[in-house]
């Protein structure tokens, strides 16, 4: 198609009033067909764009899952690699530790009088706190020995005096009874 420039029209076609619009004419015989053929191509490269959008966000949504489980498999690998390489930092670190402690004589001599001092304490604080429970357990033993023997001279009052009362109960009895006779 051409894109050639038109001239202006004379002044009298721009001075003519627009004419009014007519109503639209119903599609007639090859204009229907050409039109039905143009909105069914337009609904067949809708539905076509539909279904390509839908593989697509399938494909999208297949290699996402395997994303996730892939994170998932990588993190099952990673977390025992990462335990193992911490343990192993840790040890390495220990035993570095201990041979600087036991490099030569004088360290591990100042070592082992740093275990005697240790052990001498927590044997005096063991021997103090065995004394201690030994001056509780016979200070509680005195105190129940006290209330024992002064419930037992408690009970022996009460059955001396029930036995005088006894006796001179049954004295009385015999006297009485003499003396009805």
């Amino acid at each position: 198609m051409p894109t050639a420039t038109t001239a202006p029209k004379s002044t009298k076609a721009a001075s003519k009033p627009a004419k009014a619009r007519k109503p639209a004419r119903k599609a007639t015989g090859a204009r229907a067909t050409r039109s039905k053929a143009i909105h069914a191509k337009g609904a067949r490269t809708r539905a076509i764009h539909q279904s390509e959008s839908a593989a697509q966000q399938a494909q999208t949504a297949t290699r996402e899952t395997v994303g996730v489980f892939g994170d998932y498999a990588e993190r099952a690998v990673l977390i025992p690699v990462g335990v193992a390489l911490t343990a192993r930092d840790k040890l390495v670190t220990s035993v570095n530790d201990t041979i600087s402690t036991y490099s030569s004589t004088t360290k591990a001599q100042a070592q082992l009088r740093r275990f005697e001092r240790r052990g001498a304490t927590a044997r005096n604080r063991l021997e103090r706190e065995v004394r201690k429970a030994r001056v509780r357990v016979e200070r509680e033993l005195r105190q129940r020995r006290r209330e024992t023997e002064k419930t037992v001279s408690d009970i022996e009052k009460r059955r001396e005096t029930v036995a005088k009362n006894g006796s001179d109960i049954a004295t009385q009895v015999q006297d009485r009874i003499l003396s009805l006779v």
